[in-house]
């Protein structure tokens, strides 16, 4: 990876991370989890974002707007609190910011040369 040892050190993947937490608690609620489908695609989006930083940063944004989309869908229900919306609205925002710049940090850094076909693996 880009000048990262291991993923856990990628600032996006830990926002990402930090919002996948927050948002763990409100699936916990009861009734949260009766809303059976809002549910399962909070509880998928919010998993795909950091589990895709890595590899497809641009999947992990739209993961990220997905799982904001979603808390408001929460809080129109009343399933979760203004506060709560503003909270989790914060870090989903602070999640974004950071994959953002992760990609134009990703589509500024110039690939590695190529080995000279002679010199590639077969």
């Amino acid at each position: 990876m880009a000048g990262w040892k291991d993923f856990r050190q990628i600032v996006a993947w830990r926002y990402a991370r930090d919002l996948k937490i927050r948002v763990d608690e409100y699936l916990e609620r009861p009734n949260v989890r009766r809303k059976y489908k809002l549910h399962d695609q909070l509880h998928d989006a919010v998993r795909s974002a950091p589990s895709n930083i890595a590899r497809y940063a641009r999947i992990a944004k739209a993961s990220e707007v997905e799982v904001l989309n979603h808390l408001i869908d929460l809080r129109d229900q009343r399933l979760i609190s203004e506060d709560e919306l503003m909270l989790s609205e914060h870090a989903a925002r602070k999640a974004l910011k950071a994959v953002v710049g992760l990609i134009r940090h990703l589509e500024s850094t110039p690939d590695p040369p190529r080995p000279p076909k002679d010199e590639e693996p077969s």
